[in-house]
């Protein structure tokens, strides 16, 4: 039978934090947060886990409570000009098991009050990783450009992110993927809506679109040299 994650009272917590971002708050909603917001996650990490293994054997879901895929709900102050101490949203990212958080492309969910996302790539990759994906657009252009026409791929992500405003020094102007080269960002994004995140079959959509974005997670994986 298929299991149910999130409920309205997942993404009535997060309406509630938006309006009460503060400690006091916080802390006397911390069991709301655990049960209705922390378990659910881990559940969904745990269950989603042997599914991401067929999509690819080196891509972890974690479902340890620290440490693992779901990402912490305290915000980290220290650079930040906002200083409200909460995300208002549950999110995990499914990183390769031979790279630190974020050193390489991950598939990722996001819940919030407002929307629900899957994103899939890199975000703001340091200038030597984005070299390396750029190199291989240039050196393997038809595998890059399978990967992101793949018809399944069109059909439920939309690439997105930043660009730069001139071609990146050392890459020919007039190559015909330019535009693919002035990425900054190599991510795709697709929405869902609370209905779906709230049925049964959310697991399974999911899946399906991790699934979609296979082709172009390996093609920025072996771009930089992670086996897939």
């Amino acid at each position: 039978m298929a299991a149910r994650y999130f409920s309205p009272k997942f993404f009535e917590f997060f309406e509630e934090l938006q309006r009460n971002n503060n400690r006091d708050w916080f802390l006397k909603n911390k069991s709301r947060y655990e049960n209705e917001v922390r378990e659910p996650m881990l559940a969904f990490i745990a269950d989603f886990a042997p599914r991401l293994k067929k999509i690819s054997a080196c891509y972890v879901a974690d479902p340890r409570p620290s440490g693992g895929s779901m990402m912490r709900i305290y915000r980290n102050l220290r650079f930040s000009r906002d200083k409200t101490p909460y995300k208002t949203n549950a999110a995990s990212a499914f990183g390769h098991r031979d790279a630190g958080h974020f050193e390489a492309p991950s598939f990722y969910l996001s819940l919030s009050a407002a929307d629900g996302f899957a994103g899939v790539g890199i975000w703001h990759p340091q200038p030597e990783v984005a070299q390396k994906i750029r190199d291989a657009i240039v050196k393997r252009a038809p595998t890059w450009k399978k990967a992101i026409d793949d018809r399944k791929f069109r059909a439920r992500f939309e690439l997105g992110g930043e660009k730069l405003a001139r071609p990146p020094r050392g890459y020919d102007p007039a190559h015909p993927l330019i535009e693919a080269l002035k990425r900054k960002d190599f991510i795709g994004a697709t929405q869902f809506t609370r209905k779906e995140l709230c049925s049964d079959q959310f697991l399974n959509q999911f899946t399906g679109a991790c699934v979609a974005a296979a082709p172009f997670m390996k093609f920025l994986t072996e771009a930089l040299a992670y086996k897939w």
